[in-house]
């Protein structure tokens, strides 16, 4: 008996199995909710969507990161109009948040009120991109001192990336962050020697983000090294005479631009019918009265400098020399260089043709004795006993 009632439940297990599928397949799921997180920029709009499977008409709820509810069942409950409701169908719940800002940032709820509550959240993140840096001047660029720069970006999120570039090579320098809420300020500190050649020199700091795609925000900087000023008076071109006019330029640098320019006459004050213009001096009718030296002087706060000029006026017809008469002192010793050179090689062979004569005039009379005598000898008839000599004629 046992054994026909366990070859019967065997017999009939397939049929139970066939049957309890069919009634799974029957039976609807449970209802679920999915949500999608979302990243925008800081003042754009963000999509905040809740997907809703098996979904029977179930109160569906909407809060914000500190939840409140915004939205119940498709009903604004938060009187925020910067949400709205544009979607909601059975399988979709799609609001939008314009002009977002770092304070929305967070966990938004969807949830689904059944005989189990569901809920899932979708988080927004909140991208702030870098604005054009600025540049702050921390010590001020003096020549032959150094000049310390800092490039700061206030506000990014994550921090901005910032370089110094100069003739399209990086400068190195110091990087610093201080976080401010959500956001954090960088900067980048250089600090470069300066010389008068770099006045006006270009520099750039770059600000680099993801939120950029591949560009840059840029600050350009101009160097502005302060310096002593250079003075240096334009002479005029060609002859003066008397009764010509005369104007004499003078050509100033510095940083800052000295704009006192001071014209002045060595020793004596200022012709009366001398005019000064800013960096001109002009002089009309010109007489011997004029001549004289005249300086000009400019200054700023870094140094002073001051050029002169000699004016000699002559009488009509008369060159005029204007400048010194060094080339002609010059030419004026090399000339006596060379007379004296031949005086002295004149002087030189003179003293050596005496001395080559006097020594030939000794010689010639010591020979002239020794001939006396031989013939003195001959003629006195010495004899051997007086001894043998030997003289040569």
């Amino acid at each position: 008996m046992r054994r026909g009632q366990r070859s019967l439940l065997l017999s009939s297990t397939p049929s139970l199995l066939l049957r309890s599928l069919v009634l799974l397949s029957l039976c609807p799921r449970g209802q679920a909710v999915q949500a999608e997180n979302v990243t925008v920029l800081e003042g754009g709009t963000a999509q905040i969507s809740c997907r809703l499977q098996n979904y029977d008409g179930s109160i569906v709820v909407i809060q914000n990161p500190r939840r409140q509810t915004l939205f119940f069942n498709g009903t604004r409950a938060l009187k925020d109009e910067r949400f709205q409701m544009i979607l909601f169908t059975q399988r979709l719940v799609r609001i939008t948040l314009t002009n977002v800002s770092v304070s929305d940032e967070g966990g938004y709820f969807c949830q689904l009120y059944t005989d189990d509550t569901h809920h899932q959240v979708a988080t927004l993140s909140v991208v702030v991109p870098p604005e054009v840096p600025t540049v702050e001047v921390k010590t001020e660029a003096v020549e032959g001192g150094e000049v310390e720069l800092t490039c700061v970006s206030p506000r990014s999120k994550p921090p901005a990336t910032l370089r110094w570039v100069r003739d399209r090579r990086e400068i190195a320098g110091v990087i610093s962050q201080q976080e401010n809420g959500k956001t954090v300020s960088v900067s980048n500190t250089i600090r470069i020697p300066v010389e008068r050649k770099d006045n006006g020199a270009a520099l750039s700091c770059e600000a680099s983000h993801p939120a950029l795609v591949g560009q840059k925000r840029v600050r350009h900087y101009s160097l502005d090294v302060h310096f002593a000023p250079t003075v240096k008076i334009i002479p005029p071109q060609g002859i003066l005479r008397e009764g010509d006019s005369l104007s004499l330029t003078c050509s100033v640098t510095g940083n800052p631009l000295p704009r006192d320019i001071q014209w002045s006459r060595v020793n004596d004050t200022l012709p009366e019918r001398a005019e000064k213009t800013g960096n001109i001096l002009h002089m009309s009718r010109l007489s011997q009265s004029h001549n004289g030296t005249y300086l000009c002087q400019a200054h700023n706060n870094y140094g002073r400098a001051a050029d002169h000029y000699t004016l000699l006026v002559y009488d009509p017809g008369a060159v005029v020399e204007t400048h010194s008469a060094v080339p002609y002192a010059v030419i004026g010793g090399i000339l006596a260089l060379l007379v004296f050179t031949v005086i002295c090689v004149l002087i030189v062979t003179i003293w050596c043709s005496v001395r080559q004569k006097g020594s030939y005039l000794t010689h010639e009379a010591s020979g002239l004795d020794e001939h006396g005598e031989v013939q003195e000898a001959f003629l006195n008839g010495n004899d051997a006993s007086q001894g043998k000599k030997e003289y040569l004629l």
